[in-house]
């Protein structure tokens, strides 16, 4: 680990004047501090955010929710309102992790994790995520565990949060404050397929700090359901996971909202498939079209075009554990 610099700003204000390119904000440090000490990231200033006030859940004038960023995953999981009337969001963070992360893991620090390829944790190979221009051996390398969408000639990575699948199907917004002052960004928005620019996870500026996710007021708390296909049953991200959501009319579905994680450089949302659902009976045959309709365009690679068939096989299970009296 490189010596830095350490501040521990008291506002919002000061956190952002003090962040720059060098910079790296710093809450649970559940990522951040390894990639530090395997010298895979090397800030020269650490600016921890652990006593600015935003740690506050409370209800908005739409009656949605407002996160502050720093509420801890396990507060997030088990808070009432959350698990009342938003169960899709609990449900996807006690996915993953394990309960001493969560404890530790931040909800603003959840949406700022980097990729688990091991490509990128391997200093002594290339990687365009950690090196612009060096190369992507995943790509005609071991690539088992790699996207299967949105991937482009220079990373082929995917991205690792449980949470963030079920905040892309929830439709969040992503409030955050830099110098210029505050903004906010749709959660579609907000992470970035590849292109010609892997190192860059996200549309943060240097200066920007999250400071609050804010979630709208229909929760789908009726039927919704979050799956995660993983090598192993505890502490593994997932191959393969899926939220589903559903409002429904009687047996008919009146909206519908569908997303997958593990397959791509973000949560992997196609709202063409969501609007052939509706007006559909929630059926396995209805339910199994939709997987067809939204896996027809995956670009598997070498080692990892099992994952066509096994996310057509969960979008049908959790479209199915997510509505009303259908046997996936």
């Amino acid at each position: 680990m490189t010596p830095f610099h350490y501040s521990k700003p008291n506002s919002v204000e000061h956190a952002v004047h003090l962040a720059g390119p060098a910079s790296r904000f710093i809450a649970g440090g559940t990522n951040l501090l390894d990639l530090m000490k395997e010298n895979l990231t090397r800030p020269e200033h650490l600016i921890d955010i652990t006593g600015l006030p935003l740690r506050e859940v409370t209800q908005t004038q739409n009656g949605g929710l407002m996160i502050g960023a720093l509420v801890s995953n396990a507060d997030l999981a088990w808070h009432p309102l959350i698990e009342q009337r938003y169960p899709l969001l609990s449900q996807a963070i006690l996915a993953g992790a394990s309960p001493q992360l969560r404890n530790m893991a931040s909800t603003g620090g959840n949406l700022l994790q980097r990729t688990r390829c091991y490509y990128f944790y391997d200093a002594n190979v290339p990687c365009n995520k950690r090196e612009p221009g060096s190369g992507c051996p995943a790509r005609d390398g071991l690539n088992r565990i790699h996207a299967i969408f949105g991937a482009s000639v220079q990373c082929v990575a995917t991205h690792p949060s449980d949470m963030c699948v079920a905040l892309a199907a929830l439709e969040a917004v992503v409030h955050v404050h830099g110098r210029n002052g505050a903004r906010t960004i749709e959660f579609a928005d907000f992470h970035r397929l590849p292109g010609d620019h892997p190192e860059r996870d996200n549309q943060l500026a240097d200066d920007e700090l999250i400071t609050a996710i804010e979630l709208p007021a229909a929760g789908f708390a009726e039927h919704c359901h979050y799956l995660k296909i993983r090598d192993r049953a505890s502490y593994a991200f997932a191959l393969v996971s899926v939220a589903a959501a559903l409002e429904m009319n009687g047996p008919v579905i009146r909206e519908a909202r569908l997303v997958l994680g593990g397959v791509a450089h973000k949560p992997w949302r196609d709202e063409a498939v969501e609007q052939w659902l509706v007006g559909k009976p929630a059926s396995r045959e209805t339910f199994t079209a939709a997987a067809d309709a939204l896996l027809q365009n995956a670009q598997p690679l070498e080692h990892n075009g099992f994952k066509v068939k096994l996310a057509s096989r969960a979008i049908i299970r959790a479209l199915s554990d997510a509505a009303p009296g259908v046997q996936a």
